[in-house]
C-alpha cells in the first residue's frame, strides 16, 4: 500500500513537472514562432526593395530665349536674338524604400508593419520625345545646347515640387498603406497595422 501511495505521488509528480515542462516549451516555442514570423514577413517585404505607389507622367513646353548684345558707348545693342520653344515629357515616381521596414508580428493573426515615410524616387525626362523647335533665330545667334538642358532641369523641379506641395507623396504613403495591408491579409493576418516614421 505504501509502495502504491508512493509511486501514485511520484507519478503525479513526474506528470506536474512533465506538464510544466511542456507549458514552458510551448510559451518558448510560441515567442520563438512569432519572431521568426516577424522575421519571415520583413524578408518577404523587403524583397520587393523599392515600392513605387504612384507614377505622375507630365508634358510641358517651354519658351526660351537667348539675345546677343553689343555695349557701345554705354548702350547696348541687341543684334542677335534666338527664340527656342522647348517641348518635353517625363514622370515622377513616389514610393517608399522597404528595405528599412521594421515588422512584429503579436499573435498569429495581427501583424504591425513601420516603415518609412514616401519620397520621390525618380524624375526622369524622356530625352527621345524632346523636341527642340526654332521659333526666331537669326544668322548671328547661337543658342547653347546647355541652356535648353538648364531650362529643363528647372522646370521639372518646378514641376516635382508643385506634386509634393499638392500631396503626391501622402497619397503614396495611403497606396502603400493599402497594398501591405492587402498583401498581409491574403497571407492569413486579420489584423494588419501599419504604421509611418
Amino acid at each position: 500500500m505504501k509502495k502504491t501511495i508512493i509511486t501514485l505521488i511520484l507519478g503525479m509528480l513526474v506528470g506536474f513537472v512533465g506538464l510544466f515542462a511542456i507549458n514552458s516549451s510551448d510559451w518558448l516555442n510560441i515567442s520563438a514562432n512569432h519572431e521568426s514570423k516577424s522575421e519571415l514577413v520583413r524578408e518577404q517585404l523587403s524583397e520587393i526593395q523599392e515600392l513605387t505607389t504612384l507614377k505622375y507622367e507630365y508634358s510641358n513646353v517651354i519658351i526660351s530665349r537667348t539675345d546677343k548684345s553689343l555695349s557701345v558707348l554705354g548702350s547696348d545693342f541687341s543684334f542677335a536674338e534666338a527664340i527656342k520653344l522647348i517641348s518635353y515629357s517625363g514622370y515622377l515616381k513616389a514610393g517608399t524604400d522597404l528595405s528599412k521596414l521594421d515588422v512584429k508580428v503579436d499573435s498569429d493573426e495581427r501583424v504591425v508593419v513601420t516603415l518609412d515615410q514616401s519620397i520621390i524616387t525618380d524624375n526622369v525626362v524622356e530625352v527621345d520625345k524632346t523636341r527642340v523647335e526654332d521659333i526666331e533665330g537669326e544668322l548671328f545667334s547661337d543658342y547653347p545646347s546647355q541652356l535648353i538642358f538648364d531650362e529643363i532641369n528647372k522646370e521639372r523641379e518646378k514641376i516635382e515640387m508643385d506634386k509634393i506641395e499638392a500631396g503626391i507623396l501622402e497619397e503614396a504613403d495611403q497606396q502603400a498603406k493599402e497594398m501591405i495591408t492587402n498583401l498581409l491579409r491574403a497571407s492569413g493576418y486579420q489584423t494588419v497595422e501599419v504604421k509611418f516614421r
